[in-house]
């Protein structure tokens, strides 16, 4: 078995799966806060 080096190890791939992960959530949010607006001024 090859010998672990700490910080070796290629993330290209993880970086990129959890940048369009944080994505997806701002932009949920984004519409879900919206939608809330939405709601509350056309149910009043």
């Amino acid at each position: 078995m090859a010998e672990f080096k700490p910080g070796s190890m290629d993330i290209t791939q993880h970086e990129k799966t959890f940048d369009s992960f944080m994505k997806i959530i701002v932009r949920t949010t984004i519409g879900i806060i919206v939608i809330l607006i939405f709601l509350a001024l056309v149910g009043t």
